[in-house]
């Protein structure tokens, strides 16, 4: 997973939110409610591509956030990769055990880097 997380509320306008992906080079950001907290939802960049095909303007929309799946960050792999292939989800969202509070992003590609070797994080998400 990316230790960290890109979060914006839903109030925000996709068009800060797209500047967002753009400057850090991300596909997703969270959206997390009013005090910054739990994650609400997730924008991804295939959001942002279906409101552009839609001819939508960006500086007027709000966060369409679709919603967050979540995995603990002591969950198994082999568990992250079967909740992406259930629900055709790109990205998950990793909480902490305890509260509940995003603390990174597992995308499909750090999945595939696993099954590639590149990385030694093992059987769990982290």
């Amino acid at each position: 997973m990316h230790h960290g997380i890109l979060s914006c509320t839903g109030d925000a306008p996709l068009a800060q939110v797209a500047a967002i992906m753009s400057e850090q080079r991300v596909h997703a950001v969270a959206v997390t409610n009013s005090d910054g907290g739990r994650p609400v939802g997730v924008v991804s960049d295939l959001d942002i591509v279906a409101a552009a095909a839609a001819g939508s303007d960006p500086s007027a929309l709000q966060a369409a956030a679709t919603e967050p799946f979540t995995v603990s960050a002591d969950e198994s792999l082999h568990r992250a990769a079967r909740l992406m292939s259930e629900h055709g989800a790109a990205h998950l969202v990793v909480v902490d055990a305890a509260g509940g509070y995003p603390v990174g992003v597992l995308s499909t590609l750090d999945i595939v880097a696993v099954y590639a070797g590149a990385t030694s994080s093992g059987s769990t998400v982290r």
